[in-house]
């Protein structure tokens, strides 16, 4: 046996893991956020491809073909994008609560939204968002993460790519993701709703009363009661949502 050939295949088959476990971890909720230095990432990804080589149907490339080791590489580079990508999307559904509960209770600037980052813009939805992380953590869900990667090889076996069902579930997270967004805001538009509508009937009532000094402490102080009560129910809400989700890869 060449030695040569041999240790060759078998980094080519580690470097194919290593481009569907790296495209995961770059934007995996909890693995891939923005405050964890990206050559961090990517030691991690590196690490956790070598592994779990030996347990994934991934044997040994050859280079005999470098236009198909390649398009190998290619393809399971998007198919792991395409995983830590989805679950990102189910995660901005918070920041998008976020984004909205600052707006009604005055705690956010509506000019400066900053919907790309993997961050919130306000206070309300990076805190939501550090939960969300921390939750996952608490309640293992990394492990379920870790598991759904080498499941994923048996949805998404070495070299198939799907386009049509990989755009179709791009959409399905994204519908996911709004209506996570808008459940877990619902208590804040109600409440913003009543305390306007009262504030409203007030200045009707009591022309000379300053509405707006009264009512942006009086909404401020509302919002926060809220949140320290619902905070609890919103992060159990997506971590049963991107637990179902991951139980998809997995079964």
């Amino acid at each position: 046996m060449d030695l040569s050939a041999f240790l060759t295949g078998q980094v080519m088959g580690v470097a194919l893991v290593f481009a569907r476990i790296g495209g995961v971890v770059m934007y995996m909720p909890a693995l891939g956020e923005a405050f964890v230095p990206v050559r961090h990432r990517i030691a991690f990804a590196l690490l956790l491809s070598l592994a779990l080589y030996p347990a994934l149907p991934v044997g040994p490339q050859s280079l005999d073909a470098p236009g198909l080791l390649l398009a190998a590489l290619g393809i399971e580079l998007t198919l792991g994008l395409w995983i830590g990508m989805t679950a990102r999307i189910l995660l901005t559904g918070l920041q998008f609560a976020g984004a909205q509960i600052g707006m009604i209770v005055g705690l956010s600037n509506a000019f400066a939204p900053e919907i790309g980052s993997f961050q919130g813009s306000t206070l309300i939805s990076t805190g939501l968002m550090l939960g969300a992380v921390a939750l996952i953590f608490a309640m293992d869900l990394h492990h379920l993460i870790l598991g759904a990667m080498v499941m994923s090889y048996e949805v998404f076996p070495p070299g198939a790519l799907l386009t049509g069902d990989l755009a179709q579930q791009i959409v399905r997270a994204v519908a996911q993701s709004f209506y996570i967004g808008l459940s877990v805001a619902a208590p804040f538009f109600v409440m913003g709703l009543l305390i306007n509508l009262g504030m409203g009937l007030a200045a009707r009532m009591m022309p000379t009363l300053p509405v707006f000094f009264v009512a942006a402490p009086l909404l401020i102080a509302a919002g926060l009661l809220v949140l320290g009560v619902a905070a609890p129910l919103m992060l159990r809400e997506f971590a049963e949502r991107f637990a179902a989700w991951l139980g998809l890869l997995m079964f």
